[in-house]
């Protein structure tokens, strides 16, 4: 149960604080209103996700016998945390010309993440497989792994609205770059877990 509580915090932390649409429009609510306003974006995904994860639960588990199929889902999930890894080593900050961004509510802020196409990307090629493998352990350990991720994405998305309401400059500082290479290295090394894992379905190892 805690390996896959310390996989949600270390794929959450850098969803969280990767720049996006979802981090603008938290920056871009708390720049032209306020942290609270700021805050409401950032819950989002909690309200968002759902009817994506019961999809790809669902979807998953009819593959379940497919030991190829779920093989080759892995790798593509361990391509896409790589990839994930690298930007945030190649981060330099976020993004802060707010005038580009829509002043957004909470009802925006859940379109926002509605229509972005990376969660979906991110449940089906990575959250998903991992949800398998910790359901058949136990339910304890799935709700370990979606508390551990969901908790850090929203948390870091917080922490970054009520930073930017006392200090733009944060946003451009060593400190959060620093934050997003450590969580990279992290990244690239959970996708060796992936790429192992599809190897194993795959029967190559």
């Amino acid at each position: 149960m805690v390996h896959f509580l310390v996989i949600g915090i270390i794929l959450g932390v850098p969803a969280g604080l990767a720049p996006g649409p979802l981090l603008a429009l938290v920056i871009s609510e708390t720049l032209q209103h306020n942290i609270k306003s700021g805050i409401k974006v950032a819950i989002a995904p909690v309200l968002t996700d759902l009817p994506l994860l019961l999809l790809t639960f669902f979807i998953l588990a009819k593959l379940s016998a497919f030991h190829h199929i779920l093989g080759i889902i892995s790798l593509v999930g361990g391509g896409v945390v790589f990839f994930m890894g690298v930007q945030s080593l190649r981060a330099t900050g976020a993004e802060l010309n707010v005038e580009v961004v829509r002043p957004a509510s909470l009802a925006k802020g859940m379109l926002a993440n509605v229509l972005n196409p990376h969660p979906y990307l991110f449940w089906f090629s990575v959250g998903g497989p991992i949800m398998a493998r910790a359901a058949e352990l136990s339910l304890s350990a799935l709700l370990a792994f979606l508390v551990g991720f969901y908790s850090m994405l929203v948390g870091a998305k917080i922490l970054i609205a009520v930073l930017a309401g006392q200090s733009k400059s944060f946003l451009k500082g060593r400190a959060y770059v620093y934050a997003l290479r450590f969580f990279g290295l992290a990244l690239c090394g959970v996708s060796l877990i992936l790429f192992r894992d599809g190897l194993k379905l795959l029967g190559v190892i």
